[in-house]
């Protein structure tokens, strides 16, 4: 499986029974799997995305947004629950470009990134159990693809 480094960006090769082994990056050491939201840039996004084999979700978000400050700790502890997750963080106000290239219209959004393609959106406030729930039913190999 490959396993894109948040702190560096670059690509390991993890064997799918390893990943529960809290794997490390070959170029710059840092944990792979982090259990909390990474916050990423424009360009970063970008390919983090195109390298991850793993499920993630990306919360576009700003600063002055009340309800994005009220979700911050539920996707935060959704993070540490569903490990087969990576949990991603855009501020839209410092990275417009993927909010322009995702077409976000509102914040907070979360999106759902698998295979190469965005499978689920939800805009507003979700609770720890609400996102939870989402993400377990949206991620199911059934699940109709967004576009």
């Amino acid at each position: 499986m490959q396993v894109v480094c948040p702190s560096c960006l670059t690509r390991n090769r993890v064997p799918q029974e390893r990943l529960q082994d809290h794997p490390h990056c070959g170029h710059c050491a840092g944990l792979l799997l982090p259990t909390h939201p990474v916050e990423l840039d424009d360009q970063q996004l970008m390919r983090y995305l195109a390298g991850q084999e793993l499920p993630v979700v990306i919360d576009f978000w700003a600063s002055w947004c009340g309800p994005c400050k009220m979700m911050a700790p539920y996707f935060k502890e959704a993070a540490q629950l569903l490990p087969e997750f990576r949990f991603i963080k855009v501020d839209t106000e410092h990275n417009p470009g993927a909010a322009a290239h995702f077409q976000i219209r509102s914040i907070p959004t979360l999106l759902l990134w698998q295979q190469g393609r965005e499978i689920a959106r939800q805009s507003g406030v979700m609770q720890t159990t609400q996102l939870q729930q989402w993400l377990q039913q949206e991620s199911k190999p059934h699940a109709k693809s967004v576009h």
